[in-house]
Order: structure tokens, then sequence, then C-alpha cells
């Protein structure tokens, strides 16, 4: 999978103005909401809130993916944003957050869905693209590592 089909430049913010997880979170979904990509965007905050209150989308190493299904997207959106100062997201590692991928895809796109955030998972394991994303001063840059990743992953 290409995340690039998925996520357009405008979709990725650095830095994310947020400051924790929740703020982190509805940016992120405001992004979704101002380009189109929902025009539910309640619904889809309250979902992607719902699930992180099930289970913390933490995954490590400074990489978090909220995300939920629901119907207030007509298909697969991301937005990822990189924090101006790492957020306690309750990871999986006990570390704060820096790399947040908002994932939300409707309910009939399981595989889709899941094959999305194998992709993002992926992108942990590789070291390098890690790092790059993380020292990215600028959208432009942040997207150009995903860019220059994808066949990688």
């Amino acid at each position: 999978m290409k995340l690039t089909e998925f996520l357009p430049l405008q979709l990725v913010r650095v830095p994310l103005v947020a400051r924790d997880k929740t703020q982190a979170i509805t940016e992120l979904v405001d992004l979704l909401a101002e380009h189109g990509r929902t025009a539910a965007r309640d619904q889809l905050l309250d979902a992607i809130l719902e699930r992180e209150s099930q289970l913390t989308t933490g995954i490590g190493r400074g990489f978090a993916i909220p995300h939920a299904k629901c119907d207030a997207v007509e298909r697969l959106a991301i937005a990822f944003g990189r924090a101006a100062e790492p957020i306690d997201f309750e990871a999986i590692d006990g570390k704060p957050v820096s790399l947040i991928a908002l994932l939300a895809s409707p309910t009939n796109a399981t595989s889709l869905h899941v094959e999305a955030l194998a992709t993002l998972s992926r992108m942990v394991k590789n070291e390098a693209a890690l790092d790059a994303l993380l020292s990215a001063q600028t959208a432009d840059a942040f997207y150009k590592v995903i860019v220059d990743n994808e066949g990688a992953s």
C-alpha cells in the first residue's frame, strides 16, 4: 500500500499545536474536516476518542496511530503530524509520542483499514525513516520522508 494514495501533503502538519493526546487527535480530525475528508467531524472525533479509550494506540518508539472505523468518512483517510513537544499517549512502551498518524475508514473497509495500520506500523521499524520523520522541520520535509520510504515498507 502506498500511504500517499490516502495522505496528500495538505494532511500533514509539522509541528502540531497540540500539547496532549485529545488535542492531537482533535487537531488531526479537524485537518481531515478542513480538507473535505469528512462531513461529520464530531462523529469521527467521537469514534476515534472512543477507540482510544478502549486501548492506547501508542505503539511505541514515539509513534501513535489513533484510528477508527466509522461512516463519517467515505473512504480511507489519513492525517499525519509531528508534535512540537512529545505527548503522553500512554504508549505501550511508556514513552511519550512525537509522531501521530490518524487513520479513519468506513465500517465496510476492514481489509484496507488493517493494511493501512500495518503499513504505518512498519514505519516504526525502519530506524532511518523514523529518525528522519522525527527531525523533519516542515510538512514538506516530513512528506518527502514518507514518499522516499514508501517502497521500503
